[in-house]
């Protein structure tokens, strides 16, 4: 091969690449593994244990295709605000890299994907809660409620609660009362983690005209709202236990240190206004919820 042949030959490799590149990121890869890591602790609650390895393959498989979708779609509809963000300014749809028709016909066919996946190898149940899940994202909060309520983030976050449903119904063919605290967990969660972004790029979410919580009220407003949900939040986890047989003190110890810990940081923002506690507020917050979801799959196994 001549050395025009090896150059183009590399640059074709290299055009592949960044395409493939585009198209992971249509699926907000980093958003995914905590969604794919709630249906996985739904699925072990429900058995148990290990679950069955077809129905955690399906589910996994489900997942990744409902969520990579359901971004997508999202890509799609919000790529004329994303342009008015820094933060993103360079996704792909926004900048270009890949047509507006592409990411809707991409994010389609994941979410056929997804129901065909669980429906032939889980249950259908499990299928259609994956579907209220990109529905519920797609057309209640990016459509309906995240240019127009303040509300946005609060109803819509039930999007982002569905996984652990999934996984506990791919398993159970059913929706248990163990299902119904972890979606509650993460809908009480989601408010004051995006609260606390929100805080931090309150000037980019004000200029794209998107209603948060920090654009539209006093600072004072949203650091009530914040620590209401997280006090909330920390009392919900801990009734866990009361209300389940499955879980113990090897779950309520770590629960309890992890809550704490949270409002802990929480409060801070009433005596601490800078960048560097808001950023710290928002990085814990990720980190609690995997820890929380760890441990309630520790104790859902052992306990």
């Amino acid at each position: 091969m001549s050395a025009p042949d090896l150059y183009d030959a590399r640059s074709g490799f290299a055009r592949m690449t960044d395409v493939l590149r585009d198209y992971v990121s249509l699926t907000k890869p980093r958003v995914m593994s905590l969604l794919l890591l709630t249906s996985v602790t739904g699925m072990i609650l429900a058995a148990g244990g290990f679950p069955d390895g077809i129905v955690f393959v399906a589910v996994i498989v489900g997942g990744i295709c409902a969520s990579g979708g359901a971004s997508a779609l999202n890509h799609w509809l919000d790529r004329d605000i994303d342009l008015e963000m820094k933060r993103t300014a360079t996704r792909p749809v926004a900048s270009g890299r890949v047509r507006p028709m592409s990411a809707f016909a991409f994010g389609v066919l994941l979410n056929i994907i997804s129901f065909g996946v669980l429906f032939a190898w889980a249950n259908l149940l499990a299928a259609l809660l994956a579907m209220s899940g990109t529905l519920i994202y797609v057309i209640v909060y990016t459509i309906w409620l995240k240019r127009s309520s303040v509300q946005n983030i609060v109803i819509g976050g039930a999007a982002g609660a569905i996984p652990p449903m999934v996984g506990w119904a791919g398993v159970e063919n059913s929706i248990g009362l163990e299902a119904w605290y972890l979606f509650a967990i993460i809908f009480f969660w989601t408010p004051p983690h995006f609260w606390a972004l929100a805080l931090l790029i309150k000037d980019e979410y004000k200029a794209a005209g998107i209603p948060m919580l920090p654009v539209v009220a006093p600072r004072a407003t949203t650091n009530v709202s914040i620590m209401l949900y997280t006090v909330l939040l920390v009392a919900l986890t801990l009734a866990f236990v009361s209300a389940s047989d499955m879980l113990g003190l090897i779950y309520f110890v770590p629960a309890a240190v992890l809550g704490a810990i949270y409002i802990a940081l929480t409060a801070r923002l009433f005596r601490d206004s800078t960048r560097p506690a808001i950023l710290g507020l928002y990085k814990y917050s990720l980190l609690y919820l995997a820890l929380l979801f760890v441990v309630v799959m520790v104790d859902g196994t052992i306990g």
